[in-house]
Formats: structure tokens, sequence, C-alpha cells
């Protein structure tokens, strides 16, 4: 048994201290040291099956007594499962390891996974044991400070932190969280209007803890709508308290901004008291978010009223909604149309994101006309595939129907309140309007989703073009206008090409996320 200096024992224990690490960490690191200065003080060779002489890769452990710093040092062998498979880059060390049957000769209590040791000289804690043990003391303590960082940080996803930045480099920025953790925000996390200098206070949203082998990567970001809900968290107490409620969020980061809240409480303004006196609630959340403007918006169960709330400013004269399509035509006077849209569409589309809906915003012609031509196709399907004449297509229309599968499923008695219609004429329609039904099913040339919604077509037309092979808006753009009017000679040139362009707008989509300068509801 060799003694240990005592004055490593003081180390052991300053260290510990220092780095915040445990004493039997910094112990098993000078312990590994020191069996490291074993193995290569005993180095042994042999000559192989093949007549080469080759060094004895020995194990060796060492152990210390934390008590008096005396310690021992032993040959190690484990006992191996003969039929285990390999990791993948393992590779068998025969000094090293036993099988079942040879670990019986030695010690029939030995079992599988446990360890043979046989005493060896130990070496005294020199220089070189001393320089070892440093540098293995070092990577424990590295090591353990890792661990430390990720049991800290892992139930913290999802939360702000806020740090100190360390560090700009041209694609990330460094935040020092303080206790030995470090945090990344990359550029595409960062709001564009950020202009972090060394040693700025920063908040951002804790998204990921990545355990790597430099240290864990704990990822920041400033640019998802979480980050808003969490400021409004800590700058409107009623939210802490349950009391006030943030149901949807959405974000042009370091432009504008739409939240929507409401309470069960009749007695509080959920608005107001996320906007605060005078503002100043929702002027330091914008303040915290590089000036970005807020909209602080009231929730509305009812669809249609939330996408009035989240138009705000905008004047909303009317809503068409397609439950279906989970799309809603937003018709504004034209005086407010720009504004409704907001600079490079940016209000309509915090609108759409903030309410689940697809919002599409138009004057009140463009509303008149839409529904004049929609109107308009449905009289030509139910002349097409109905066989009946204009006026009781326009009979139909104008009772509110818009398509054969609402004619064929309606009630009798419905359709008998129309003027004109008696029983007959009602179940001709209704039959006439299930044969059309099963024939296209049969046909299976149904048009898809996105061709049916596009603007500008109508349920007839979108059938005809699906009949014809265009079922998407995929099939539309490929189609030149000629080839369109030789499907369809009667829409006309200026139709057929306003359709294919429509169909191609997704080909040219240019996310615009610049400041479109409107004021909404409430705003910081």
């Amino acid at each position: 048994m060799a003694e240990m200096n005592k004055e490593v024992l003081l180390v052991v224990e300053s260290v510990s201290h220092e780095k915040g690490v445990s004493e039997e960490v910094i112990f098993d690191a000078i312990e590994s040291a020191l069996a490291m200065a074993t193995k290569k003080k005993h180095r042994e060779f042999v000559i192989d099956e093949d007549g080469l002489r080759r060094e004895v890769n020995a194990e060796f452990a060492v152990h210390i007594d934390r008590a008096t710093g005396n310690y021992e040092t032993f040959r190690r062998w484990v006992v191996m499962d003969p039929d285990r498979e390999l990791e993948e880059d393992e590779v068998p060390n025969p000094d090293a390891e036993l099988t079942p049957e040879q670990a019986a000769e030695k010690d029939p209590a030995l079992g599988i996974g446990d360890h043979h040791e046989v005493p060896v000289e130990s070496v005294a804690f020199g220089r070189i044991a001393a320089q070892t043990a440093k540098q293995v003391i070092v990577q424990k303590v590295r090591e353990a400070e890792r661990a430390q960082v990720i049991e800290m940080y892992a139930p913290r996803v999802g939360d702000l932190v806020s740090g100190a930045v360390k560090k700009t480099t041209r694609d990330s920025v460094i935040v020092d969280l303080g206790n030995n953790a470090e945090a990344v925000l990359t550029r595409d996390n960062l709001i564009p209007r950020d202009a972090l200098r060394v040693g700025d206070r920063v908040r951002a949203l804790l998204t990921e803890v990545r355990p790597e082998a430099r240290g864990p990567q704990l990822i920041l970001t400033r640019t998802t709508a979480q980050v808003l809900i969490e400021l409004f968290k800590i700058e409107v107490p009623e939210i802490a308290e349950d009391v006030i409620e943030i149901r949807a969020a959405a974000r042009d980061p370091g432009s504008r901004a739409k939240i929507a809240v409401r309470t069960n409480d009749g007695r509080i303004d959920a608005v107001g008291a996320c906007v605060g006196m005078r503002g100043s609630r929702v002027q330091a959340v914008s303040g915290e978010l590089a000036g970005e403007k807020i909209d602080v918006v009231l929730w509305d169960d009812d669809p249609a009223q939330l996408a009035i709330n989240a138009m705000s400013p905008a004047d909303v004269r009317s809503i068409v909604k397609d439950e279906d399509a989970r799309a809603m035509d937003i018709v504004v006077p034209e005086e407010n149309l720009a504004q409704a849209i907001g600079r490079g569409g940016q209000n309509v589309r915090l609108a759409t994101e903030l309410t689940g809906w697809r919002l599409q915003v138009m004057d009140e012609q463009e509303a008149a006309s839409k529904q004049e031509e929609e109107a308009l196709g449905n009289v030509n399907e139910f002349m097409e595939t109905l066989s009946v004449d204009e006026d009781v297509a326009v009979a139909l229309v104008e009772e509110g129907f818009t398509g054969i599968d609402e004619i064929a499923y309606v009630s009798t008695e419905e359709l008998s309140a129309i003027e004109g219609f008696d029983r007959e004429i009602v179940e001709e329609l209704r039959n006439r309007a299930k044969d059309a039904l099963l024939t296209r099913e049969i046909s299976g040339r149904a048009p898809a989703d996105d061709l049916l919604q596009m603007e500008g077509m109508d349920r007839a037309l979108a059938f005809e073009l699906a009949n014809a092979g265009v079922a998407t808006m995929e099939n539309l753009a490929d189609l030149s206008v000629g080839d369109l009017l030789d499907l369809k000679e009667d829409i006309g040139e200026e139709r057929a090409a306003r359709l294919i362009l429509t169909a191609r707008a997704p080909w040219f989509e240019d996310d615009d996320d610049s400041d479109d300068g409107t004021e909404g509801a409430a705003h910081g």
C-alpha cells in the first residue's frame, strides 16, 4: 500500500469547492491518472503466435482510501460473455479479459461482468503522475460541469433565460448564462433589428439542449411566438395568475406581432390589462423585442368575430365563411384595403396565423364580382349537371344552394318551399343530383381541394377540368392559355389567363417580412 501526499487531499477539497464538483469525481480522476502511470511503468512484452514481439495491453485499477489518502494498485481482468455481440469499433483485449472458464479456475465466485484483481506495486505520486492527474482532473471536471449544465437546463426547455453577450461572430452570438453555462443564438434566431454587443444583457427562449463532445449546446431563439407569450407572462401578473389567458400569437420578428387574449372574469378588461396604463406593459415587451409593434386583440370562440378582431385596425364590412376549407373572405371598404392587407401582406398574414383560418381580403366591388362569378358558376353547374333551364338554376342559387350534393340530400320540404317547385319537381331534382354524384364517384375525377378553393374558380368549372384530367392547381399551372381554352372555350381568354396566373402564383411566392407601418388595436 502506498501513501499519497496529504497535500493532494487538500487539492481535492479545493478543486471540488472551486468548480462545484463532488470530491468523488476528483478522486476518480486521480485513480485514473495513477492507473495510467502504473500501466506505463509495468510495460511487458511477449512473443505472439506469429513469433512477433508485442506489448501486453494490461489494465490496472487504483483504489484510494478517501480518509487517509493511502492507495493500492491491482492488475485487473473482466469476465466477458463469449457469445456477446461486439459493439462498433470494439476490439477484444485478451490481456484484460477472461472467459467464464478461465475465471472459474481463478475464483469460482466470479461471474460475467465481474473483475478479477491481482495486487501489483503502486507507483509513487510523483511529477509524472501529478501531471497526468491534472489532465484527467480537468477532463473529469469538464464532464461534470457539462452534466450539471444539462441537469440544470434540460427541465427549462421552453422557458425564457437571460444572460450577458460573451462573444459575437458573423453566424452567432454566444450568451453567458452564468454557472459555467453558455448558450448559442444563431443569426436566424435573432431579431433582424438586434444589435447585440459584448456585455449586453439579453433574454431569449431556450429551445434545445444538445449534449455534445465540446460541452452542452444550449440553443436559444428570440424569433418565435412563444418568446412573445413568455414576455407577456412576465409583464402581466394576471396572465401568470391564470386570470387572463393567451390563446394565440403570431409574429413577424422585429416588425409586427398580434396576440389574442381573453378572461373568464367579466370585471377584467383583458386587452387593457395587457396593454397597461398608457401602454406601459406592451411597450416593455416591445422594447425587449427591438421595438416590435404589438397588436393586442380580444379572443373570440366565433372564428368570424375573431377574424374581425385580428384584422384590426381595418374596418371589416362583412365576412363569408367556408367551414370545409377553413377559409374566409374578408370584405373591407376600398379605402381600407391597403391597410387591411398590410405591406407585403403582413397584416392579413398575421391575422391568418392568429386565427388558424385562411383569410382573403377584398373590397366591396371585388366581393360583389366574386359573388356574382360564383353564382354564375353555380347556375351553369346546375343547368349542365341537372339538365334544367336557367330559371330553375337561378331559383336554386337564389335560395342559397351552391352544389349538387346539397340538392341531393336536402329535405324535400326545404326544396318544396321554393316558389314554383312542387313535389314532383323536387323529387326529380333530387334524383338527378344523386345520379350526378354517383357518376362523379364512379369516374373518380373529382377535383383536388386546392383547385376547388382557388381564387376565381367555381365548382362547375373545377369538376369539368378534373374530368378533363386537370384535377389540381399544379395541373392547371402547367397549361397554356390556349390549352385551357381547348378544354373550356366559353370561359374566355381573359379569365383563362387569370386562372393560370393564380395557379402559378406559388411558383413566385416571396415572403416579405418588412414592416407595414400600420397601427394595431393596441400597440407599442
